[in-house]
């Protein structure tokens, strides 16, 4: 093998490791990963793992969990503005949390600041979303992964299964559990939705639950957290626990706030390192 040969061969070895590390780093970023989900159920403890980027927001005037919220980068938590319309003292976020007791091996914690957006209105409800900077960067584990987020001009259409996952009551005015709770529910349309809540329903909303049926639904506790769907091998956030009337009652599924509406805020709040975004659901 001659000098220019051996040159040739490190040359393209040297790149390909290079390219190897950057897929590599890019991988490891990736949103909507949760290796550890292997079996969907509803209404039922979820397995350690099974949403990396559930948080319990805890603050030292309440005491405890008081909401919910999704990771969607190291340094960024969503969850929803009205959350946050009292003094809380320091709010504290925690990541891969299982129990809100004992022993949480997979856990950390983190500080955060909260900027809620501009045009919450807490009489309607609408543009109930708010960002959370964490007080420093957090490491992705198999506990601990950012989720995607539904981009601008995405839909999700009517029957479609989601997820919403927390430590919400398990039923109006009842208790609340010690293990994050998961449960299915469909989408339900905008126009149902809205004729439910005598059109108060904006376009900001999107509204989820077992209508004429009722049994499952996100609850007091919930808020905050997450409504997301499964895309392949992605899972992709598309709603904000908001509010509702009761909890689960067979005529008013839950709504949520609509994160499709929101990329350039969050985009242009964020700035450097923004979440992933991606789009494919389609009405």
């Amino acid at each position: 093998m001659d000098l220019t040969t051996i040159k040739l061969s490190f040359h393209i070895s040297c790149v390909y490791y290079i390219i190897l590390i950057v897929t590599l780093s890019f991988l490891s970023s990736v949103c909507g990963q949760a290796p550890l989900n292997t079996k969907i159920v509803g209404g039922e403890d979820a397995t350690a793992g099974s949403w990396p980027w559930q948080v319990s927001i805890q603050s030292t005037a309440f005491g405890g969990h008081f909401c919910g919220g999704s990771l969607i980068n190291k340094d960024w938590v969503l969850s929803a503005a009205h959350c946050f319309q009292s003094s809380l003292g320091t709010i504290r976020i925690y990541l891969g949390r299982q129990s809100q007791s004992g022993s949480n091996p997979n856990e950390v914690f983190r500080t955060a600041s909260v900027i809620n957006h501009p045009d919450y209105y807490d009489l309607t409800h609408d543009n109930d979303i708010a960002l959370l900077k964490l007080s420093s960067s957090v490491t992705f584990t198999n506990y601990i992964r950012p989720v995607c987020l539904a981009a601008a001009g995405s839909k999700l259409a009517a029957g479609t299964e989601t997820w919403v996952t927390g430590w919400g009551a398990l039923q109006s005015e009842g208790s609340s559990p010690d293990k994050l709770q998961e449960v299915m529910i469909p989408v339900v349309s905008s126009s149902d939705c809205d004729d439910a809540y005598g059109g108060s329903i904006t376009s900001n909303m999107i509204c989820a639950g077992l209508l004429n049926e009722g049994g499952k639904d996100s609850c007091q506790g919930d808020s905050g957290g997450p409504l997301v769907t499964r895309n392949g091998s992605l899972w992709i956030q598309s709603g904000v626990v908001s509010f509702g009337i009761g909890c689960a009652d067979p005529r008013y599924p839950g709504v949520y706030a609509r994160i499709s509406q929101y990329q350039d805020w969050i985009t242009s709040t964020i700035g450097s390192n923004p979440p992933g975004f991606s789009s494919g659901f389609f009405d």
